[in-house]
C-alpha cells in the first residue's frame, strides 16, 4: 500500500511541473490580451474626428476625409453610418416623414454641432470648422 501511495505522489510531482508551466503560460497569455490594445477597438468616433480622419456630411452620415481611407477608418464609417441609418429609419417611421428629411435635418444639426478643428463637408469639399 505504501508503494502505491509513493508511486501516486511521484506521478503528481512529475505532472505538477508541466501543469504549473502550462497554467502560468495560459494566464500570462490572457493577461497580455487584456493589456494589449486591439486595433479594432483603437479607433473610435471621437479619436477619428480629432485626428481629421472622418467628418460630418450634409446627408446626416459620416464620411472619410481621405479618398482612400485605411481599413480601420472605412470600417468605423460603415458601422457608424449603419447605426445612423437604422436610427433615421426609426425616427421617420414614428413621425411619418421620409427618411431623406430626417437625414437632411440630422446632417444640418451634426454640422452645426461639429467642434472647431473637426471636418465637415460643404459644397462637396472637406473643410475644417
Amino acid at each position: 500500500m505504501k508503494d502505491l501511495l509513493d508511486d501516486t505522489a511521484s506521478r503528481r510531482s512529475l505532472l505538477r511541473g508541466p501543469l504549473v508551466y502550462f497554467l502560468s503560460a495560459l494566464f500570462f497569455g490572457i493577461g497580455m490580451l487584456a493589456v494589449t490594445p486591439d486595433s479594432s477597438f483603437a479607433l473610435d468616433l471621437d479619436n477619428a474626428k480629432s485626428q481629421g480622419l472622418v467628418g460630418e456630411l450634409p446627408t446626416g452620415y459620416l464620411g472619410s476625409v481621405q479618398p482612400t481611407p485605411a481599413a480601420e477608418v472605412r470600417s468605423l464609417v460603415e458601422r457608424i453610418n449603419a447605426e445612423r441609418r437604422n436610427k433615421y429609419q426609426e425616427i421617420a417611421s414614428k413621425r411619418g416623414t421620409p427618411v431623406s428629411a430626417v437625414e437632411a435635418l440630422a446632417g444640418k444639426t451634426a454640422i452645426e454641432k461639429t467642434h472647431p478643428g473637426h471636418f465637415v463637408q460643404v459644397d462637396g469639399q472637406w473643410r475644417k470648422k
